[in-house]
C-alpha cells in the first residue's frame, strides 16, 4: 500500500510518500517540502500569528492535493515542537482542522525521541548493539539510548537549530558574545541530562540523524547524497571543533557556499554545529555515524506495526 506522513516541523512542512507493507522496508516514492520556519512566525507571546496559521493551512491544503495525486491510501499527519510549544497550540490545531480537515497529532518530545530511535534501530539492526541516538531538529534536540526497539532512556531538550538561532544569534555574522552565551546555555542544558544516560553501559554505536547532522557531515567531508543511501557517512568531534570557530565568523551568504549546505538552513548551521559539538563532547563521543532514517520513517514504521497487529 502507499502510505504518507505529513510532518509539520519547526523548519518545514514535509510530505513523505512511501510504498510499504508490514514486514517490508518502506520504499520512498515521493517527497514534497515547503519551508515555513514556524519558529520565526511566533509573536512576542510565543503564539503562532494569524498569518502563520493561514500559511500553514495553505501549505497543508497543497500537501493534501499532492498526497491525493500520488495515490496515498493512508496519511498520518503530525506536528512537533513548533506547534507543541506554541502558546495558542489548541487554537492553531482547531483552526487547521476546521479549514483543511487535517487533524494533526502533536507528538511529545519523548515520543519524537522514541520514534526516531525506532527508525535508527531498524536501519542498523540488532548487530549495532546498544545505540545512542542524537537528533537535532529546528525546535529541539532529542537523545535516546537503548538495546531494543524501545529506548531505555529518551529526552527532548529545547535546543533546536532554528529556535537557538532566532533566540540567541540575531546577527549575521553573530556577535561573539552571543556565540559564547549560546555555548554556555546549550552545554548547561545538555549536561543536565548526561547523568540519566551514564547509569547505562557505554553505547556500542552512536548515531546522528536529521538534516542538521547530514549537512554538518557533508560540510566536514562526508559523501554526497547522490552517492547513495548505503554509503557510510560519519562526523567527528574534531571536525566540529575546527568548523565551529569558522562558522561563527561567516555570514550566511558564505555558509551557503559550503558543501551540502542549503540556502534555507545556512543561517541555522552555527547553532546546530554548537549543539552537535556540545552533545558529542559531554557524552564522550569521538565519532558518530549518520543515519538516513529519522522521525518520519519512525512514524511510518510504527504505523506499519499497528497495521500488522490489527
Amino acid at each position: 500500500m502507499r502510505l504518507g506522513v505529513l510532518d509539520v516541523g519547526s523548519n518545514t512542512v514535509h510530505l513523505l510518500v512511501v510504498d510499504a507493507h508490514p514486514g517490508a522496508r518502506p520504499l520512498p516514492a515521493y517527497s514534497h517540502k515547503a519551508e515555513l520556519k514556524l519558529a520565526e512566525l511566533l509573536d512576542e507571546d510565543g503564539a503562532i500569528s494569524e498569518d502563520g496559521i493561514a500559511q500553514i493551512a495553505t501549505t497543508l491544503r497543497h500537501a493534501l492535493e499532492v498526497s491525493e495525486d500520488k495515490g496515498v491510501e493512508d496519511l498520518v499527519p503530525f506536528a512537533t515542537s513548533a506547534v507543541r510549544e506554541a502558546s495558542n497550540a489548541d487554537h492553531v490545531l482547531a483552526r487547521l482542522a476546521e479549514e483543511t480537515g487535517v487533524k494533526l497529532q502533536v507528538l511529545s518530545g519523548e515520543e519524537e525521541a522514541r520514534l526516531t530511535f525506532l527508525a535508527v534501530r531498524r536501519w542498523f539492526g540488532w548487530s549495532a548493539g546498544r545505540l545512542l541516538v542524537l537528533d537535532i531538529g529546528g525546535g529541539s534536540l532529542e537523545i535516546a539510548y537503548g538495546l531494543d526497539e524501545e529506548p531505555d532512556a529518551a529526552v527532548s531538550l529545547p535546543l533546536g537549530a532554528g529556535r537557538l538561532t532566532s533566540g540567541w544569534l540575531p546577527g549575521d555574522p553573530p556577535d561573539q558574545g552571543d556565540v559564547r552565551a549560546l555555548r554556555r546555555h546549550a552545554r548547561a542544558e545538555i549536561a543536565r541530562t548526561v547523568g540519566e544516560f551514564s547509569r547505562f553501559n557505554p553505547p556500542d554505536h552512536v548515531v546522528g540523524t536529521s538534516k542538521t547532522f547530514k549537512q554538518l557531515a557533508r560540510m566536514a567531508g562526508a559523501a554526497r547524497t547522490g552517492e547513495g543511501l548505503y554509503v557510510q557517512r560519519e562526523l567527528s568531534r574534531s571536525s566540529l571543533e575546527e568548523w565551529v570557530p569558522k562558522l561563527a565568523v561567516m555570514p550566511t551568504e558564505e555558509r551557503v557556499e559550503l558543501p551540502g549546505v542549503s540556502e534555507g538552513r545556512a543561517h541555522q548551521l552555527l547553532a546546530g554545529a554548537m549543539v552537535a559539538e556540545g552533545a558529542m563532547d559531554l557524552f564522550g563521543v569521538d565519532t558518530l555515524e549518520i543515519c538516513p532514517w529519522a522521525l518520519r520513517e519512525g512514524v511510518i514504521l510504527r504505523r506499519l506495526d499497528h497495521l500488522r497487529s490489527a
